[in-house]
């Protein structure tokens, strides 16, 4: 008969393997086993941190990749630690990046921050008991004796390994000083909140194995890294991202996400269904199985089901043949009120306010061809019209938005 060590080990080892299904890094090797074993002899839940930083007002697929496996680690019994790097943002992560990020306004980090929990939560469990938030600015905006040690854990050498700092090194490039410090601040995360483990992308790999020596450095445990797939924005190439106008939003309207579901590349469509709905989509030669367009709108409806209701995703399938097949405008459009002083409507304008674009972005559409006014499509320089051209007309941009003009 096994006896209760052998037993819990294996048990351990079983429940490691399922919770590292997906991940393309789990190291050190056999490490979550060990941890989970420990964590069950010591009654209580590991640590499981991802910190995410507010440089963007949404939280998209990208990111639910993750939250997804934190998820199924909440569901194993422990306490996820989600970390708004609300600090962190004003460095910029440098990853994968060929040139230093901008820095964002403190009031953009916060209006982000303050939307960030609640987005997350539409994936996570709220429980306390497996739910910890916290800022890193409640530990990061530290004494310079406490930066000094921080910076001390640590070469020149070490951070310079990293292949963006190298690549750039090597092509002459700068790597700032700021850059420099982030991975640092990240990893002085895992020391504040004691990570048994951290989560990441693929992108992430250098940031999380540093967490790791910063915690021996302190004297503390070395947290598990898992690093997940980065999944591919509807271009289907590139990582999923807003700043490359890629992305679909956790948060975006059903009609909306629906419509960029049905846009992604045949050729992505299999790992938004690995990654999202944890199995391949049911398309191919074999009986019962969907054409690759088929396949595709269960995966639209899937996702708004999942995010929104079932109501709303058939009600988004119906708007989008309604749109895309019949070429028909929507049945309902919301109306936007506008206001003009001297007779004309700047659209630029109206589009930001209506659609959250910027107004150099709106600009560019308008000249690109991709916006109509009632039956007409506006030409290149054609930011402004007629109040009573635009009077009870519907403005259309892009494939997905539509407004209803009507001067107030």
């Amino acid at each position: 008969m096994p006896n209760a060590t052998n037993a819990s080990a294996e048990d351990a080892a079983l429940l490691a393997g399922k919770l590292a299904g997906n991940a393309i890094d789990c190291l050190p090797e056999g490490v979550l086993a060990d941890k989970l074993r420990l964590a069950r002899a010591e009654r209580r839940p590991l640590r499981v941190k991802l910190g995410i930083d507010p440089t963007a007002p949404d939280i998209h697929l990208g990111h639910a990749v993750v939250l997804l496996k934190l998820r199924e680690f909440q569901d194993a019994g422990h306490r996820v630690v989600l970390i708004i790097g609300d600090y962190t943002a004003r460095v910029g992560d440098p990853s994968g990046r060929s040139e230093q990020r901008p820095m964002i306004s403190e009031a953009e980090i916060e209006a982000n921050a303050a939307t960030f929990k609640e987005q997350a939560l539409k994936i996570l469990d709220p429980d306390p008991r497996h739910l910890e938030v916290r800022r890193n600015s409640e530990w990061l905006d530290m004494p310079m004796v406490d930066l000094l040690s921080l910076v001390g854990t640590t070469t020149a050498a070490q951070l310079l390994e990293r292949e963006d700092f190298a690549k750039r090194m090597a092509a002459r490039e700068p790597v700032s000083v700021l850059e420099l410090l982030y991975p640092l601040l990240q990893a002085y995360d895992s020391v504040v909140i004691r990570a048994d483990v951290e989560l990441g992308g693929t992108d992430q790999k250098f940031n999380l194995l540093l967490g790791r020596d910063v915690q021996r450095a302190y004297g503390l445990p070395e947290q598990v890294i898992l690093t997940m797939p980065i999944l591919v924005g509807t271009d289907g190439r590139r990582k999923m991202s807003k700043s490359l106008g890629n992305q679909i939003g956790i948060t975006d309207a059903p009609e909306e996400m629906y419509g960029k579901t049905m846009a992604i590349p045949d050729q992505a469509m299999g790992d938004y269904y690995r990654l999202l709905l944890g199995r391949e989509p049911a398309q191919g030669v074999a009986p019962g199985a969907l054409s690759a367009r088929d396949a595709k709108r269960a995966l639209a409806r899937e996702l708004v089901s999942w995010l929104h209701s079932p109501a709303a995703a058939a009600e988004a399938e119906r708007h989008f043949d309604r749109v895309f097949v019949e070429r028909r405008a929507p049945e309902q459009i919301a109306e936007a009120p506008f206001h003009s002083d001297d007779g004309l409507v700047h659209l630029p304008a109206l589009i930001a306010e209506q659609f959250g674009l910027s107004r150099s972005e709106a600009r560019r559409l308008i000249d690109q061809g991709a916006v109509t006014l009632g039956e007409t499509q506006l030409g290149a320089g054609e930011h402004d019209v007629p109040q009573a051209r635009a009077d009870g007309q519907v403005l259309q941009v892009g494939k997905r938005r539509f407004r209803r003009l009507r001067a107030s």
